[in-house]
Parts: structure tokens; C-alpha cells; sequence
């Protein structure tokens, strides 16, 4: 069952993160187990997510809002949202897309591979094809994935695998 927090949309003076909301540490430890720290968040009662409970240095945590669900809520540094979380109680930490669930059945060569990857990478991976609209696209980057995984025996090097990927 989900709980809810209120809290602060705030922005860091960083390159790599932007905009966060923190998560007090009492509240966070609720849904953290061992380092999975993985969960299903909703903004307001409108947007649904998963993300991760990220370490903030000071005991307490922080979730990511990404650029696409502020824009949708129309969210701004210092705006108050309600948050609330649920144990992300899935394989992936993301939707495993279907049109990938079907290569991985064809190619079980690719996804041994796929399946000996970290969950973080695995994520990272699921992330890239499910992020286009259209299911050929989707398709055509599941395989550059399984075939790029295949060739460097889950060593990924993301630079070579967007160029095969490209290339497929």
C-alpha cells in the first residue's frame, strides 16, 4: 500500500543531477532492503514512475524528477507535490518491453548475456528501447543490444553499441 509524503521540489548546482525531491530518511527506510532501494513513486496522484532512492549524503534520500514530468505537472523549483511510494516489488526496476521479451525468447544466446548484466545495467538497457513510440524502433534496438551484448560478452561500451544500434 502506498505512503505519501509532502515535499519540496529543489534543484542542485550540478551537471548530473538536476531536480530532486528529498526524502526523509525515517520515511525512506520504509521501502529500502539491503541495496535495493527501488520504488514506484506517484506525483500528485497523477504521474506514476519508478526510480530509485538515491543516497543524499546526510542520512536522507532523494528521487529524481525528470524534465518530461515537470513539464506534464508543471512543476518548478520550490513547488510542493505529494509523494507517493510504494516497494517496487518488480523483476526490472522498468517494464520489460514486450517487443524485447520476445527477442530475448528467440535469442537465448543474447539474453544469457542480457541476464548475467547487473540490474543497474540491465535497466539502463530496457530504458533504451522502451524510450521510442514505435514498436519497429523498439524492435531494432532490442537486437543492436543483443547482438552488441553477444559480441562483447556483456562488456557494454555504449559509444560502439549506439553506433550498432544505428547500424542494425
Amino acid at each position: 500500500m502506498p505512503k505519501s509524503i509532502k515535499a519540496t521540489i529543489d534543484r542542485y548546482n550540478s551537471n548530473l543531477w538536476h531536480f530532486h525531491v528529498v526524502i526523509p530518511q525515517k520515511f525512506a527506510n520504509q521501502f529500502i532492503e539491503g541495496t535495493n532501494r527501488r520504488v514506484v513513486a506517484n506525483i500528485n496522484k497523477t504521474i506514476q514512475f519508478q526510480a530509485a532512492l538515491m543516497p543524499l549524503g546526510d542520512g536522507n534520500y532523494f528521487i529524481n524528477i525528470n524534465q518530461q514530468i515537470r513539464k506534464k505537472l508543471k512543476l518548478n523549483d520550490g513547488d510542493e507535490v505529494l509523494i507517493e511510494l510504494e516497494k517496487d516489488e518488480s523483476e526490472f526496476g522498468l517494464p520489460m518491453p514486450e517487443e524485447f521479451a520476445v527477442l530475448l525468447e528467440q535469442d537465448l544466446e543474447g539474453a544469457d548475456e542480457f541476464f548475467k548484466l547487473t540490474p543497474g545495467k540491465q535497466r539502463t538497457l530496457l530504458y533504451m528501447i522502451a524510450k521510442p513510440k514505435s514498436a519497429d524502433l523498439r524492435i531494432r534496438n532490442g537486437i543492436g543490444i543483443l547482438n552488441h551484448l553477444k559480441k562483447v560478452k556483456g562488456k557494454i561500451d555504449y559509444k560502439q553499441l549506439m553506433l550498432e544500434i544505428k547500424n542494425t
